[in-house]
C-alpha cells in the first residue's frame, strides 16, 4: 500500500502519554485477548515504557493527524545490529478506533521509519494463528510466512505457537547502518 496523504502519523510513546494510554488498553481488552495484554494501570504503563532503550527498541503511537487521538500502537523491538541488522515488530489498534484502517497505514509508516531511519534489514512478526486479523494485516503490509513457532511466547497464561512472519528490505534502497562490517 503507497500512502498518497496518510491519515496517520507516528510519535513516540512517552510518560506524558499514560493516562490516555491507560484508557485505551482498558477499551480494548476484548480487542486484545487473548492475542496480547497491554498495561491497563498506571504501575503498568511506567513499567512497560520503561522497557523500551533507546537503540534497542521503540514503541511508536499511530495518531490521526486530524485529530492527534491515538489509534494504535507498533513497538519495534530488540534491535540486533552487526551482520544482522534486524528486529522484531508488535502492533496493536484501540478499540474506539479499531477497524479503519488506521493501524495499516501506521504500519507502512513504521516499515519506512524501520527500513530507512533506523536502517534494519530484517523486520519479524510472530502471530498466533486464529489472529486472523494480525495475519492479514501482515500479508498486506508486505511480510511472508517464513515458519512455525510451537510454544513460543507465553500470553494468557499458556505457551502459544506462532507463525513466524518476515519483511526485509527493498535491496535497492538499503542502506547499511554504520555498525554493519563490510564483509
Amino acid at each position: 500500500m503507497e500512502l498518497d496523504e496518510p491519515r496517520v502519523a507516528l510519535r513516540p510513546l512517552s510518560a506524558d502519554d499514560e493516562g490516555e494510554f491507560v484508557k485505551l488498553t482498558r477499551a480494548s481488552v476484548d480487542l486484545h485477548h487473548p492475542w496480547m495484554a497491554l498495561p491497563t494501570t498506571p504501575g503498568e504503563f511506567r513499567a512497560f515504557l520503561a522497557g523500551f532503550t533507546p537503540g534497542y527498541s521503540e514503541s511508536l503511537l499511530v495518531c490521526l493527524r486530524d485529530s492527534g487521538a491515538v489509534a494504535g500502537l507498533i513497538n519495534i523491538k530488540e534491535i540486533i545490529r552487526g551482520r544482522y541488522q534486524g528486529a522484531t515488530i508488535s502492533y496493536a489498534a484501540f478499540a474506539p478506533s479499531a477497524g479503519q484502517g488506521y493501524l495499516s497505514e501506521g504500519m507502512e509508516l513504521a516499515l519506512r521509519h524501520a527500513f530507512e531511519e533506523l536502517r534494519l534489514h530484517r523486520l519479524e512478526a510472530n502471530i498466533q494463528p486464529a489472529n486472523k486479523a494480525s495475519l492479514r494485516l501482515v500479508e498486506r503490509s508486505g511480510f511472508h510466512k517464513e515458519g512455525y513457532s510451537p510454544d513460543y511466547l507465553f500470553i494468557d497464561g499458556a505457551w502459544r505457537d506462532h507463525e513466524r512472519w518476515a519483511i526485509s528490505a527493498p535491496s535497492a534502497s538499503f542502506v547499511p547502518h554504520p555498525s554493519m562490517p563490510g564483509h
